[in-house]
């Protein structure tokens, strides 16, 4: 009887720890089906939210709104969305559209004042038996501390606290995204004066040797002048080119023959070149007008103080994800003290005090802009001393996101 006893108590236990160990899973896959959703959620929410912020980071226009619309309408959950600038309805998606000049008006008026308004029935009139209009939140769009435009939404029952209060966070969130439209804008801006800034400093100086040393081959040998003239007509279209940040190392280098060409005309078998440039990487893209500076800086304010032949090598190699650029002089070099906060303008020891120090071509232009396009990793790297030379190095990514030349 004992024996049975001891059978049927762990038996009886053996079905309590199952059970338990079941109610265990069972909790454990509740549990998981909760963060799983949960996780779910959370993504279809920030895709949706980058699919709307990729138009907007164009600005605030007919054809970004017309993008951004139907993604921002899924963010904010209403039946219908419209985007506006400060005096045009830019784009609509869901129902309302047929109420689009009352919600321009309330738009302009929420732009007038900085302040969101809820739309009732009541106020938007309709001669549509089954319109399914009920109301609309409209919320003003604020970029940089400017309204620049409005978010409605439009609801299909009486606004409630949810849908405002998920408006006004969108109007917020799509402002944000607006101001960063104005910021890479003001980049690119900055970006365009620094370029233009370059050419003030290169071309006055430049252009005098060059069309000097032209005119020395007029008289005894006009075929090199003819040379040297179509030499540096191609030289200056490509350094006043108007369009394009980025180009290829290809260009720049074909650019950087051209002022070889005219500079050895004018220096004769003083300037020596030796170009180390791996097939590879002619590719690769880099800031307009980024390596051009370098070669210039090492002919005018190495060579052209040296007594005697100097020597200017140019190498670019590959680095597997990287190009790695060096331009390196055997001239007079300069003081590194002057190399202040890692890249400064050279216009200090090895330059002829005479000299305007606004003409002299800065390194700070190229290292500035070569961290703004890539990032702080990307900056040049400088290594002088007086009588020592100069080398001037830079990476560049074979790929890097936004980096694009054009012709």
């Amino acid at each position: 009887m004992g024996g049975n006893l001891s059978a049927v108590f762990g038996v009886v236990s053996l079905v309590t720890a199952l059970a338990a160990a079941l109610w265990a899973v069972l909790r454990l896959r509740a549990r998981r089906g909760i963060a799983t959703a949960t996780q779910r959620a959370t993504y279809e929410v920030l895709h949706t939210a980058g699919l709307a912020a990729e138009p907007l980071r164009g600005g605030l226009s007919a054809a970004g709104a017309a993008k951004a619309v139907r993604h921002l309408r899924a963010l904010v959950g209403a039946a219908g969305l419209a985007l506006t600038d400060r005096d045009a309805l830019l784009a609509l998606d869901g129902h309302g559209a047929h109420h689009g000049d009352q919600l321009l008006a309330a738009a302009r008026k929420a732009v007038g004042t900085g302040r969101s308004t809820v739309l009732r029935e009541s106020e938007l009139h309709c001669d549509l038996v089954d319109c399914p209009v009920r109301g609309a939140v409209v919320a003003p769009l604020s970029a940089d501390g400017r309204v620049v435009g409005a978010l409605v939404a439009v609801a299909d029952e009486q606004p409630a606290p949810g849908l405002v209060q998920a408006t006004l966070e969108t109007a917020h969130w799509a402002g944000d995204q607006l101001a960063l439209a104005e910021l890479d804008s003001s980049r690119e801006r900055l970006a365009r004066a620094e370029v233009r800034a370059l050419r003030a400093q290169i071309s006055p100086h430049f252009i005098y040797n060059a069309l000097t040393a032209i005119g020395s081959f007029v008289r005894t040998d006009p075929e090199r002048a003819r040379e040297l003239i179509l030499e540096f007509a191609e030289f200056t279209r490509y350094s006043f080119r108007a369009h394009g940040e980025f180009t290829t190392l290809a260009e720049e280098l074909r650019s950087i023959d051209r002022y070889l060409t005219i500079e050895r005309a004018r220096f004769g078998e003083r300037l020596q070149v030796r170009l180390q440039i791996a097939p590879e990487v002619l590719p690769v893209t880099l800031p307009f007008l980024c390596l051009q500076p370098l070669v210039e800086n090492a002919v005018r304010h190495g060579l052209s103080r040296k007594p005697g032949t100097g020597m200017v090598s140019i190498e670019a190699r590959d680095a597997g994800a990287e190009c790695h650029i060096t331009v390196e002089d055997d001239g007079v070099g300069m003081d590194p003290t002057t190399l202040t906060a890692g890249i400064a303008e050279v216009s200090g020891a090895g330059s002829d005090p005479a000299d305007d120090p606004g003409q002299h071509v800065g390194l700070s232009n190229v290292d500035e802009r070569l961290r703004s396009a890539f990032g702080d990793r990307f900056g040049l790297i400088v290594e002088t001393g007086l009588g020592s030379g100069t080398k001037v190095s830079m990476r560049v990514p074979k790929f890097h996101a936004g980096v694009r030349a054009t012709s």
